[in-house]
């Protein structure tokens, strides 16, 4: 049985393999997780790296309606296919393992530990929005169209 630490380092892998599928740091992520996963033998890293790609197709081609449902199938199968890479090495092997994981992991996620999809936006600290004298704030709201409706109190011009 994986530690707890060995556990959350296997679920920021699979959510790393799928937010990373569909930008320009997939390719250096798919060739490196390849080798880690096939630990040594190019049967097995080819094998990973046929998996990958079939990973990034699915998420390619899953309908919007369905794309949801495809990443959190995606991640939970890559989470489970690095836990058990994780569990078939004995302890010493294993925390060199988790060790170049974790390295590999680190070179794909942005500091702060946040991230956002397209046209998403993520912050790892505090926002603070405000709108003062009846005006509006907003932080990428889309299409909007605001009108200049009167401040109550104030006389109509």
């Amino acid at each position: 049985m994986l530690s707890e630490a060995m556990t959350a380092l296997a679920a920021v892998g699979g959510t790393t393999v799928v937010q990373a599928a569909s930008t320009d740091a997939w390719a250096g992520l798919r060739r490196q997780l390849g080798r880690w996963l096939g630990r040594g033998n190019p049967q097995r890293e080819n094998a990973e790296l046929e998996r990958l790609d079939q990973t990034a197709g699915e998420l390619e081609t899953a309908a919007p309606a369905e794309l949801e449902r495809v990443r959190i199938r995606q991640e939970a199968a890559w989470q489970v296919r690095i836990e058990t890479v994780l569990e078939s090495l004995d302890g010493a092997e294993r925390a060199r393992a988790a060790e170049q994981l974790s390295a590999l992991l680190g070179q794909r996620i942005p500091q702060g530990g946040v991230s956002a999809g397209q046209s998403g936006q993520a912050v790892g600290g505090n926002v603070d929005i405000r709108a003062d004298h009846s005006s509006v704030a907003a932080w990428n709201m889309g299409s909007v169209t605001l009108g200049n409706p009167p401040q109550p109190g104030l006389p109509q011009g």
